[in-house]
């Protein structure tokens, strides 16, 4: 099978929509299907194709994470997806190239599924004020109920985004495929214990420390504001507490003068961006994930570290990769936040050891080649559908010409 994946966003940029489509890339190629990504690209003039990658020219949004933006209309474009052939088109993002996608789908009469991966309306503040945040998220809702009258099936990584398209007035089925995490490199038996314990001490925390990690974009929607005022307000510097917080954003340097003005930064750790494929050792220097993050649909970065044996403690969502108690523990406020951090600094070497275990466990299948099967059954499905539409109108069509 050939598939056309459209995104927005592509390597090298990190974030989750590009590992997930890695992910799934990976997983298909493995299984014997050939993938297209057509992404955008502000630093190119001319459409063209490298190892498997459309680059389309594109603008650079400063105020929004600065994303490339395609324009959705492109003659190049349609001409080479209509040389590539692809058996089915799979958007991931609701812009420019997603659009295009659309486009394209209509124009070639391709099936097309359509993967939401992004609450909106956790994002709304980047493009309104707080005026027009009311209006902006119901024009965002009317947006995304006339996208999904175009597709042919729609996924999405959790039940939020089924939950999401019911309150846009959507009626049409939502197939939930929770995220991957590439299980080949997230595995803490690759990483040497003394490269765990060299990060460690670069960022001086001793042995008997409980080491906290969370690992993300640094954007408002993470909430990683109220996780630093909840930590403020329970753990003190002689806890035995630490927390190192992976990733850069727009919110690097608001986040640094918060983790001054509470006082602390003798617990709290800013590592700046890291490299995706760098990003192992990083977990293995720490002892569990937290975050206060509501707006991911099922967190690609919260699995990787549970695929490194980081039991999860996660405030009150709907993410069902979390077992309570199985692989980490869910909080509605920071006095439970705390309980869990004391309840887990408190369980011996061996307990720990199993939780790590079983947290690891609890991910194991969730790798690209399951992630691929499961897509693909869904891309079969839409492709019979088209078929069988296609088959109907031929029919009506040759019964009215006998009637003539």
């Amino acid at each position: 099978m050939k598939i056309a994946i459209f995104t927005e966003t592509w390597l090298p940029q990190i974030n989750g929509v590009v590992t997930h489509i890695k992910t799934l890339k990976d997983g298909l190629e493995n299984l014997g299907h050939r993938v297209l990504v057509v992404t955008a690209d502000s630093t190119v003039k001319r459409h063209y194709i490298s190892d498997d990658v459309m680059y389309c020219p594109a603008v650079r949004l400063k105020n929004l994470y600065d994303y490339d933006v395609s324009s959705p209309i492109s003659v190049d474009r349609m001409r080479l997806i209509a040389k590539f052939e692809p058996d089915i088109i799979h958007i991931h993002n609701e812009f420019g190239i997603g659009i295009s996608g659309i486009l394209i789908s209509k124009v070639l009469r391709i099936p097309l599924v359509y993967t939401l991966h992004t609450m909106y309306e956790e994002y709304i503040y980047y493009v309104a004020n707080k005026n027009f945040g009311k209006f902006v998220t119901n024009a965002s809702y009317q947006y995304a109920r006339a996208l999904a009258h175009t597709t042919g099936a729609i996924i999405g990584p959790s039940p939020k985004v089924r939950n999401f398209f019911k309150k846009c007035g959507v009626k049409k089925q939502i197939s939930v495929i929770p995220n991957s995490a590439e299980l080949e490199i997230f595995d803490p038996e690759k990483v040497a214990p003394e490269t765990a314990r060299g990060l460690r001490e670069k960022f001086g925390f001793s042995e008997s420390d409980v080491v906290f990690c969370f690992c993300g974009r640094l954007g408002k929607e993470k909430n990683i504001s109220l996780l630093l005022s909840f930590w403020a307000g329970k753990v003190r510097g002689g806890d035995g507490f630490k927390l190192l917080i992976v990733g850069g954003g727009p919110y690097y340097e608001i986040h640094s003068e918060e983790i001054d003005k509470l006082g602390i930064s003798d617990t709290v750790v800013l590592a700046g961006r890291i490299e995706h494929p760098d990003l192992p050792p990083y977990y293995a220097c720490c002892d569990a994930y937290i975050t206060a993050s509501q707006s991911d649909t099922y967190s690609i970065s919260m699995l990787e570290g549970m695929a490194m044996g980081l039991p999860v403690i996660h405030i009150k969502d709907e993410i069902n990769a979390i077992i309570p108690g199985v692989n980490g523990y869910f909080y509605n406020d920071a006095e439970e936040m705390y309980g869990y951090m004391n309840a887990f600094k408190a369980m011996s070497p061996g307990e720990r050891a199993e939780f790590k275990r079983r947290t690891r466990e609890s991910v194991m299948l969730s790798g690209s080649a399951n992630l691929a099967e499961s897509i693909l059954e869904i891309y079969d499905q839409v492709i019979k559908e088209k078929e069988k539409k296609k088959n109907i109108v031929k029919a009506n069509r040759e019964n009215r010409e006998k009637l003539k």
